[in-house]
């Protein structure tokens, strides 16, 4: 893996988190507790912050990156993402916020100043466009991206389960490096 200071910032990672060893991770960047990286996964917080929240998975190939503070955006976007979420794989998640208990389906994108609020499902190659907000409880699909219908309950017990599915395999890849 590769891990990189950028203006003498570290990434910080809590305890029991994986990171797959091709994927690349950049500058001020906080990972919480049992979330994992998979292969290929790029996270460069490098003009901005990113910060992960706990048993959180960021799926192969996603890229993650910041909007820049600048005369077009006085003080930019950082990237935040809370517990418990999925980020499929291929996501780009720029500048944006993401909730706890969301799904971002595969090759889905999410620009700057967005906001998924908790529980949300972002259906498979959808597009959130600047500044949109998703709100709770919905699946969205599209380009952009547009509720289509309240979640079921079994779509709600979908969060957790895929959360800890995700923890348990890296926990299994953990062990199998000797780092457990």
């Amino acid at each position: 893996m590769s891990i990189r200071n950028f203006n003498n910032i570290r990434p910080h990672f809590a305890e029991r988190v994986f990171i797959d060893q091709s994927a690349i991770i950049i500058g001020d960047v906080e990972i919480g507790a049992d979330s994992s990286v998979w292969p290929l996964a790029v996270i460069r917080g490098d003009m901005h912050s990113i910060r992960i929240g706990e048993r959180t998975s960021i799926q192969d190939g996603s890229v993650l990156h910041i909007t820049h503070k600048g005369p077009y955006n006085p003080n930019g976007y950082p990237l935040m993402i809370g517990d418990d979420v999925t980020v499929g794989h291929q996501a780009l998640l720029h500048g944006c916020t993401i909730g706890s208990r969301v799904l971002v389906g595969m090759r889905s994108t999410v620009m700057d100043g967005a906001v998924i609020e908790d529980e949300v499902v972002l259906g498979a190659g959808s597009l959130v466009p600047p500044g949109k907000r998703l709100e709770s409880g919905f699946l969205y699909v599209g380009s952009p991206a547009k509720a289509v219908r309240p979640l079921t309950e079994k779509e709600r017990s979908f969060f957790a389960y895929s959360a800890q599915n995700y923890v348990n395999l890296k926990d299994e890849y953990l062990a199998e490096e000797g780092h457990m």
